[in-house]
């Protein structure tokens, strides 16, 4: 099997060598200004040229691979993008998306969705994420660029989607001030109409000199997620529900033990960076600006195959490797993300981030407590 490095424990290749997640920016701007985003250019109005899409299928073509790649449309806001352009950046994948061989993905705030760009999603086959971290104040971080709350434009846009027939997905940052809330989150996205799952993502330290959520907090958080999910609730969770599939797969001797995804980004000028979206637009000493190449000059594969010459990604594959050897949560985990480990410890060799212990630990010994009786060892 091609790929980057090796899992030195079971002689497997610890980055895949190929790709089944494409990540595209078709604009650098959004309109909204999170107070946690990590976004470097999101005030800049840079859009996508049909060139740059047009390689990146190429790239897609030239894999061949009888997976589909998941192409998701991300990074500044998707529908601040005019929609006519957004139209012919998704040319040149159409004969991909019809062969199977391609599926759109898009996350968006929701603000600016109306009836047109619900029409282009069911043309398209896309699916749909909606960022909203909860009601009233619980989306307190999610503010336009004059401080304004934004949640009520998102419910908004969300309907629209519903109004449609697209049903959609969720992400919701979790931070320090909204951990204590789950029930309320809960019961929030529940009644949603067309939401049907959601993406608990505990907030991040990328780039922002903000306090990280405790690994007790985050404990009692997963805690009544699951105690809401066994107990009957309808909302699908994406971090309980991984779980639930692994240790199922796990129990069926079935487990998966597939490379970590290189996952490919490609900016609006044709820049790829490896690994981690959240590293588009960084630069730093050590490391240069993260890029692998471009995808004007050089396709995608040819970057992955070369990527083993970068120092992150070298880096990286240490950094796995030291999971697997010495982490008892790393079967599961699979060495969570590879930015994490940047953004906290300005290096990818750090064997632990305060992600992994507050994001997929903390989530198993929940699981864990949930399934074993009080007074009973686990």
């Amino acid at each position: 099997m091609n790929g980057i490095g090796l899992i030195n424990a079971t002689g497997q290749p610890a980055i895949a060598g190929s790709f089944h997640t494409l990540v595209v920016q078709p604009t650098s701007f959004c309109n909204l200004d999170c107070t946690y985003c990590y976004l470097p250019d999101r005030r800049s109005l840079r859009l996508m040229s049909g060139a740059v899409a047009r390689a990146c299928a190429e790239s897609i073509a030239q894999q061949n691979s009888s997976h589909p790649v998941s192409v998701v449309w991300h990074g500044g806001e998707p529908t601040a993008t005019p929609i006519g352009l957004f139209r012919d950046l998704l040319a040149p994948f159409e004969e991909l998306r019809r062969a199977g061989m391609v599926r759109h993905e898009i996350q968006t705030n929701a603000t600016l969705i109306n009836r047109q760009w619900c029409e282009l999603f069911t043309t398209y086959g896309f699916e749909v994420g909606v960022s909203i971290d909860g009601p009233g104040a619980l989306n307190r971080n999610r503010l336009d660029r004059a401080g304004t709350s934004t949640d009520a434009r998102t419910l908004r846009g969300m309907q629209t989607l519903a109004d449609a027939g697209l049903r959609y997905s969720v992400i919701c940052v979790v931070t320090p001030e909204t951990i204590g809330h789950a029930e309320a989150l809960v019961d929030f996205f529940t009644g949603l109409p067309g939401c049907e799952s959601v993406g608990f993502n505990i907030e991040e330290q990328e780039g922002a000199d903000r306090a990280p959520v405790s690994e007790d907090a985050a404990y009692r958080f997963w805690q009544r997620l699951i105690a809401r999910r066994v107990g009957g609730s309808p909302l699908r969770i994406r971090d309980v529900d991984r779980l639930a599939d692994y240790l199922a797969a796990t129990r069926a001797g079935h487990a998966d033990h597939a490379p970590y995804e290189p996952i490919p980004t490609v900016s609006w000028d044709g820049q790829v960076v490896l690994l981690s979206p959240e590293l588009l637009g960084i630069t730093e000493p050590r490391y240069g600006d993260f890029i692998a190449g471009n995808v004007l000059q050089q396709p995608i594969t040819a970057m992955i195959a070369g990527a083993g010459d970068l120092g992150y990604v070298a880096e990286f594959v240490t950094a796995l490797n030291d999971c697997a050897d010495h982490c008892a949560f790393y079967d599961f985990c699979r060495g969570a993300q590879a930015g994490n480990r940047y953004f906290e410890h300005a290096t990818f060799t750090a064997r632990e981030t305060t992600y992994c212990r507050t994001t997929r630990q903390a989530l198993v010994r929940a699981a864990a407590d949930h399934l074993t009786p009080q007074g009973e060892a686990p």
